[in-house]
């Protein structure tokens, strides 16, 4: 389920952040959240063998803006747009009771007024859909180098394991968040198009994404859940959320 959230700053009709703004929206998603209920997914969340995941993804921050490239800033004019997409209920009625009853939230050193909210749920009925990106898809390996230390290798989406390692990941979300046997077959994305590669700094972390058009086929359940949590990894970090074009 995806909630396409208007907001509308409250003081001098700007949103100043600075460029690499993705833990402020996460900040700002955990604070909508009933105590619990962020408190279970911060430090518990959803768990096959040792993997966890938190289940939502968001978007990038839409609206008219401009870059002060000298200060590290993006400044938005008037209202903007974010959508938050998630498969677990709790986490987006929690969202949803939380954005109408507060007169304004805030972000980063920002308070926004809630304009809007808007609900939508994307069904996915056929074994192949065309997605675009809200935000940057990331997928990677940790690998080791001839001295023996690890590096992160992070797919393009050229690459044969791009698509694999996105299907092994939305294999292991299903298995965490339903607990029950996967439906069989493999998930295969490709591109459509050109895509651009994005370098986002999340807490000091350099990780790579790519953005664009994608043609995934695959089981239906294993579609459905890519649509409502997100393709590839750190989803909650501000990655890999979509929709059906």
């Amino acid at each position: 389920m995806k909630e396409i959230i208007t907001f509308y700053p409250v003081e001098s009709n700007k949103l100043v952040l600075p460029i690499q703004y993705n833990h402020m929206v996460q900040a700002m998603i955990y604070n909508l959240l009933k105590k619990e209920l962020a408190t279970f997914l911060h430090e518990e969340g959803f768990k096959n063998e040792k993997r966890v995941f938190k289940m939502f993804s968001f978007s990038r921050i839409t609206g008219d803006y401009f870059l002060n490239k000298r200060k590290g800033e993006i400044i938005f004019k008037g209202p903007v747009k974010l959508t938050i997409s998630s498969p677990y209920s709790k986490f987006s009625n929690s969202i949803g009771n939380n954005l109408l009853s507060r007169q304004a939230v805030r972000l980063g050193n920002n308070y926004l007024e809630v304009k809007q909210v808007t609900v939508e749920k994307e069904i996915v009925d056929k074994e192949e859909i065309n997605i675009r990106t809200l935000s940057p898809i990331s997928t990677y390996s940790t690998l080791f180098r001839k001295d023996g230390k690890k590096f992160t290798y992070y797919y393009n989406p050229n690459e044969e394991d791009f698509s694999q390692t996105i299907n092994n990941n939305l294999k292991n979300k299903y298995k965490a968040f339903y607990s029950e046997e996967l439906p069989k077959g493999d998930i295969e994305i490709k591109p459509i198009g050109k895509t651009r590669m994005s370098i986002v700094k999340y807490k000091g972390f350099i990780i790579k994404g790519y953005t664009g058009k994608f043609n995934v086929t695959g089981p239906i359940p294993l579609l459905q859940l890519a649509i409502d949590t997100g393709l590839g990894s750190k989803n909650s970090q501000g990655f890999g959320c979509i929709e059906m074009i």
